[in-house]
């Protein structure tokens, strides 16, 4: 009994033990497996609440980031679930799928209906007995769909960095956080915050956080911020979904002051969503069109087109076209009507009158929101255009015309018509059919530029010998459709065909034929004729050549036959492709002879008469450790007579050098054996090609003193050695420098000595003025001449030579003359101009000896003369030395005066 009593207290510990774990377990995801929102209308304007989703990811955390697969749905961050944008429930319910996250960044998934309470839905009975549990749930979400979002505060989400698994395996694609949506022009207050990064690691750790992308670090910088301690993602102004509609960034989280990335890089992306802020925009701001005044209900007149920039497939872009007014008002004020959603404009009521009222103006807009938000306008003439009730008429019901056989586009016949309808409207424009009498297509007809005119012209040449008449039967119409039953107007053309003396015709246009190229020189090649298609004249035919470009053809003027005049050549430049091409002639005997041409192809076959030679013609090679020489053989022979080729080198080119051919045995490997001097050889060779056809090729080699492959040539340099010549020239050179040096230094050391001056600076007497610098001229510049012009300043009375005068005009110079003729006067008249410049240099060729200095109390040396009065006694000049010696013998009575 014991025992028994403790088997039972065991197992009943058990049990309650696994319903206390099933208590405390909990698994993320949503509160029911189906969600149902009822309305109670079928048409859900944006902005409706439809209740409210139970989702938790076994943490604190209140609110999470949902989405949707239906774009007109949205999910709030709280699990309110609203109308994005505008639904009609056309089947009485809609279904969707609601996507959220746990905290491990898988992606959980339920489906959810919105029912309309009228609609009776089969699974959805169905589901209320499978979940009984969930009905409170479902009387939660049965709310009135003009019920709007309710007051809880608002709060971002937290997007947290996925945890990778060990190892290197690839993160799962439902882990891909949910995209941002973001209000354009959204009021703010900015900053924004649009949400808050978090890792696990900040438990343990301080994480710095941190965005890059377009929008944060790259264009447009700074537009969304991260606060780098809390993680909190913000916007910092204003967005504007017609200038960018997505913004993708990376998000970052770092240890702080460690190495790293806590986490790897996550995706954020961020869409901007609509609002309603551009109104419809027509592409014309007015528009016209046309309508025939008998034209029926329905008749489609215009097409009006606005478009609208806001998203595409969303209500904010969803146009509907409206005629908001009409003018004039007669006789209906809804003559016209317009499909709201294409925009085409069609006539309403028929009953259109040109005559009372001849055009008519609409006020047409076009409203976004389905017609009930922005609008934009435009402008819509519709003229009422006459009816065709009048059929146009030929002026003659007969024509006729003579025209020249071989003419094409040539003028046959013009005819008029006339038509009762308005002028130069479609309903009075003409055109013209040819409905008989040309079965050949030889005549077009087309309508003159007055529209009431058909022209009838050859469409090809006609020809004589065929048919010498054609009648052609004409109908005209208008370009409108009649508007009631006419007869149509018809007339006869008769046209004559001219007979002329037309070409010979050769048969066939081109003759192709096939030659061997060594064919032997007047050897027959081809018999070309032609026959003249004027058969009633019975003219003769001869033949000439027109064009062969290289002379190697020779014609019999009788018979057509051609022969070969000259040696041909397949690798002629005037052989294209393997063809020669040559243009035969043939003409009759008439007075005015007429020329028919044919062209000869002749396909030259190849034979082996071009030896092989090298492409290179010279090369450059080192005498050390020479690099192999790839030459390239050529041969101007086809296919069958070029490769494998062969070569042998020829003379002294044997000692020097090995040359053998390639793998494929079309190029040539030559190789230097010998260290050359530097400097140019000529290397010949005998190459033959696979028939033996050979040549000698002789190629320049330049060897340079240097090594290996990369090829280094230097120009030889005599200098060095020469170098003790040229040391021993620079030598006598510094040695005769310093001889002159010596002799200079000699002939001043042997200048008679300057005595001491004659007057001492502490001498009082009057001044005297010294003017030993007489001007150095042309050839002396090392003069000062401000030494002649002391106190020049003072006095600008005075002129000086030493400078151009400022004052006085430059002569006019004459330009050298175009006719070499008057070269003779040029020079006379610059010459002359010249001499008379006062401005040219030299300016001291006359020196200025009037002044004695400014402030100067000393007199004029112009009393100075010759007369031997004896006044005054100059015998003293002699002691002052040599330099008054001459002034002494004048005014001394010295030997001078003697003279």
């Amino acid at each position: 009994m014991g025992t028994a009593w403790f088997a039972v207290c065991g197992v009943l510990f058990v049990v309650f033990q696994v319903v206390a774990a099933e208590k405390s377990s909990c698994v993320p995801g949503f509160e029911s497996e189906l969600f149902i929102f009822k309305v109670s209308r079928k048409h859900l304007r944006q902005g409706t609440r439809l209740g409210k989703v139970g989702f938790t990811d076994c943490t604190d955390r209140t609110r999470f980031l949902f989405s949707t697969d239906d774009s007109r749905f949205m999910v709030q961050t709280d699990g309110v679930v609203t109308v994005k944008r505008q639904v009609v429930l056309h089947e009485g319910h809609r279904d969707f799928f609601i996507h959220s996250w746990d905290s491990q960044g898988q992606r959980l998934t339920v489906p959810a209906m919105v029912l309309y309470h009228g609609h009776h839905h089969g699974n959805t009975e169905h589901h209320h007995e499978g979940h009984n549990s969930n009905s409170q749930l479902h009387d939660q979400t049965q709310m009135d769909s003009a019920t709007k979002q309710d007051t809880v505060a608002p709060q971002v989400p937290i997007l947290n960095f996925p945890k990778s698994s060990g190892g290197l395996k690839r993160r799962k694609r439902d882990w891909v956080i949910p995209p941002l949506n973001v209000a354009e022009n959204s009021r703010g207050p900015y900053p924004l915050q649009l949400a808050q990064i978090r890792s696990d690691a900040d438990k343990i750790r301080k994480i710095i956080y941190s965005i890059t992308g377009p929008g944060a670090d790259q264009h447009p910088v700074n537009l969304f911020t991260m606060d780098r301690h809390t993680g909190s993602l913000f916007v910092t102004q204003e967005l504007d979904r017609e200038k960018q509609d997505e913004y993708k960034l990376q998000a970052h989280a770092v240890v702080e002051g460690g190495s790293g990335n806590a986490e790897d890089p996550m995706d954020i992306i961020i869409k901007v969503t609509d609002q309603n802020d551009n109104k419809p925009i027509f592409n014309q701001s007015s528009y016209v069109g046309e309508v025939p005044e008998a034209a029926n209900k329905g008749f489609e007149v215009i097409q009006v087109v606005a478009t609208d920039a806001d998203e595409p497939n969303n209500d904010n872009s969803d146009i509907k076209y409206r005629i908001e007014s009409q003018e004039p008002k007669q006789p209906s004020p809804e003559m016209f009507a317009i499909n709201p959603t294409t925009g085409v404009i069609r006539v309403n009521i028929s009953g259109l009158d040109r005559e009372k009222i001849p055009q008519y103006t609409l006020k047409v807009v076009a409203a976004d929101y389905s017609g009930h938000g922005l609008v934009g306008a435009a402008e819509v003439t519709i003229k009422v255009t006459d009816s065709n009730d009048h059929a146009p008429v030929f002026a003659d019901p007969t024509y006729s015309a003579t025209v020249e056989e071989n003419k094409a586009d040539a003028l046959v016949v013009r005819m008029s018509v006339t038509d009762g309808d308005e002028p130069h409207s479609p309903a009075w424009n003409a055109k013209f059919r040819i409905i008989g009498g040309d079965p050949g297509n030889l005549f077009t007809v087309k309508t003159g530029s007055n529209k009431q005119e058909g022209i009838i012209t050859t469409a090809q040449g006609l020809d004589f010998e065929m048919t010498s008449k054609h009648t052609l039967l004409v109908t005209v119409e208008n370009e409108a459709p009649f508007a009631i039953p006419l007869t149509t107007s018809t007339a006869t053309v008769v046209v004559t065909v001219k007979d002329v003396n037309e070409p010979p015709i050769f048969e066939p246009k081109e003759k192709y034929i096939s030659k061997r190229e060594d064919i032997a020189v007047d050897t027959p090649l081809v018999l070309y004729t032609a026959s003249d298609p004027d058969t009633a004249r019975h003219q003769k035919v001869m033949y000439k050549i027109i064009s062969d470009p290289a002379g190697w053809l020779d014609i019999d003027e009788d018979t057509g036959s051609i022969k070969v005049r000259k040696d041909m050549d397949r690798e002629s430049p005037f052989v294209k492709e393997e063809k020669y091409t040559a243009l035969i002639g043939a003409y009759d005997d008439d007075p005015i002879s007429a020329t028919g041409t044919g062209t000869l192809l002749i396909k030259l076959e190849d034979v082996n008469d071009n030896p092989p030679s090298t492409e290179e013609r010279s090369f450059k090679v080192c005498n050390k450790k020479p690099a192999p020489q790839h030459l390239t053989v050529t041969d101007k022979d086809g296919p069958g007579f070029t490769f494998p080729y062969s070569v042998s080198l020829r003379d002294s080119a044997k000692a020097n050098w090995t040359a053998r051919m390639n793998g494929t045995r079309t190029g040539i490997i030559l190789t230097l054996n010998t260290d050359l001097e530097s400097g140019k050889y000529n290397v010949a060779m005998s190459i033959s090609d696979n028939q033996g056809l050979s040549q000698v090729s002789t190629v320049t080699a330049e060897v340079c003193d240097c090594t290996g492959e990369e090829v280094t040539c230097l120009e030889k340099r005599g200098a060095a050695t020469n170098l003790p010549v040229i040391l021993g020239i620079l030598g006598g050179v510094l040695l005769l420098l310093m001889l002159v040096l010596l002799l200079l230094l000699f002939a001043k050391q042997r200048k008679p000595q300057k005595g001491p001056p004659l007057i001492q600076d502490d001498d009082i007497r009057d001044d005297i003025f010294y003017y030993d610098e007489e001007g150095g001229g042309e050839e002396d510049q090392d003069f000062d001449l401000g030494v002649l012009h002391r106190g020049l300043d003072n006095r600008p009375d005075v002129f000086r030579n030493d400078v151009a005068p400022a004052f006085m005009p430059a002569p006019i110079y004459k330009p050298r003359p175009a006719n070499p003729d008057d070269i003779g006067n040029f020079i006379d008249d610059n010459l002359k101009a010249a001499d008379n410049d006062p401005t040219a240099p030299p300016y001291d060729s006359l020196l200025v000896f009037d002044y004695e200095g400014g402030g100067s109390e000393a007199g004029s040396l112009s009393s100075l003369n010759s007369s031997s009065d004896g006044d005054q006694d100059y015998d003293c000049l002699s002691d002052w030395g040599p330099r008054f010696k001459k002034l002494a013998d004048m005014y001394g009575g010295g030997d001078d005066d003697m003279l």
